[in-house]
């Protein structure tokens, strides 16, 4: 199967989001590559980057999964080459 790299932006203006957040990510597992997390303490968010080696339409599920969370937005940039 086809498969894409792609970096997943997620900021998560709530820390009451961490489980939805980390149940999703451990669904998905099998396919990151990395995850990076900052706390940003003064405005009382997080910023979360993943990097996912996945089909393109894993990629988008696990994306717009992460995004209908409450007060958890994500962008997604997708490598312009594939593997087969």
């Amino acid at each position: 199967m086809e498969t894409r790299i792609a970096v997943i932006g997620i900021i998560v203006e709530n820390p009451d989001a961490a489980p939805g957040i980390n149940s999703l990510l451990h669904e998905y597992s099998e396919y990151i590559i990395g995850r990076m997390g900052i706390p940003h303490r003064p405005r009382n968010l997080s910023i979360i980057s993943i990097v996912i080696d996945a089909p393109a339409n894993t990629i988008s599920a696990l994306s717009g999964k992460l995004g209908m969370l409450p007060n958890v937005s994500t962008k997604t940039v997708y490598s312009k080459l594939s593997e087969g």
